[in-house]
């Protein structure tokens, strides 16, 4: 769902929204968003992003899946979805209102190199944060700036870059007061498991051994599959191939890409292999799920 596409889906609609988002080819920019939501997620799930969105939710809920883990994102929700990111919505109320903004491949990050923001420095693929009223209040007041200066005759971009960049430092301090106040409280097995889906995210469309993520993670095979299962009730493996076979289910439906060169780019032996596994875990073979 990169900016392109999002184009393509929007511009029918732009007379009803064009209050509420402001889209060019490297920035969007939402404002009290009711309508945006319902029509993008028309579109097939899940949905691969490949660009920056920064947002949070004022009014009503989202439930879905973001890269694997199940969420329910409500009011006060501070929300970041970075590249990479494999996103499946399940269901979103009637009253769901969102602000943010949205940085494609092409914005030039506000950053020198090395200077990134630890929250966005590709760490860490997505976070949410619930806030109190006044960093609700700042989010606000820079997105209500955003608005403002992207709406004037004489767009100037230098304006528009400093203010993405104060509100990615916003996230990252609060994103940072939050991450260290939660570890004393976690348990060593929440803390690797967490660590574990991170790294499956990131590497699972190349590697999909177990071994992989025990060797990045300086344990062994057996002991990360017990730490695993006790954070999720679910085996490290299942994990793993969850995250393939959503990856795989993003490029069947929003790609024309020949069987044959998914299961190259998915590090399977042959196509063979590659359909096999698909069906085993789906019930359908990927041409069958590509049509259906």
């Amino acid at each position: 769902m990169n900016f392109q596409r999002m184009r393509s889906l929007l511009e029918p609609h732009i007379r009803e929204i064009r209050e509420q988002v402001f889209l060019n080819s490297e920035l969007a920019v939402v404002r009290r968003a009711t309508l945006l939501f319902p029509l993008l997620f028309r579109q097939e799930p899940p949905f691969s992003i490949n660009d920056y969105r920064i947002g949070i939710i004022t009014r009503g809920e989202l439930r879905g899946t973001i890269n694997l883990v199940e969420k329910r994102i409500t009011a006060g929700t501070l929300v970041f979805i970075g590249p990479g990111s494999v996103v499946t919505p399940v269901s979103i109320s009637p009253n769901l209102e969102i602000h943010g903004i949205g940085l494609s491949s092409s914005f030039p990050m506000p950053f020198a190199p090395g200077q990134m923001p630890t929250a966005f420095n590709g760490q860490v693929q997505d976070f949410q944060l619930l806030v109190d009223e006044a960093d609700a209040a700042t989010t606000l007041h820079i997105i209500d700036a955003l608005w403002h200066i992207v709406h004037q005759p004489d767009y100037d971009r230098p304006t528009v870059s400093s203010l993405v960049a104060a509100q990615m430092h916003h996230y990252d301090h609060l994103y940072r007061h939050q991450t260290a106040q939660l570890e004393g409280q976690r348990h060593r097995d929440q803390t690797v498991f967490d660590r574990f889906i991170q790294l499956v995210n990131q590497h699972a469309t190349k590697h999909h051994q177990l071994a992989f993520y025990a060797q990045r993670m300086c344990l062994t095979e057996r002991y990360l599959g017990t730490l695993v299962r006790q954070a999720s009730g679910i085996g490290a493996k299942e994990w793993i191939d969850r995250a393939i076979v959503a990856r795989i289910k993003v490029e069947l439906l929003h790609t024309d890409k020949p069987i044959a060169r998914l299961a190259e780019e998915m590090n399977f032996p042959n196509p063979s292999f590659f359909c096999k596994y698909f069906k085993r875990l789906t019930g359908k073979t990927p041409l069958e799920f590509r049509l259906a």
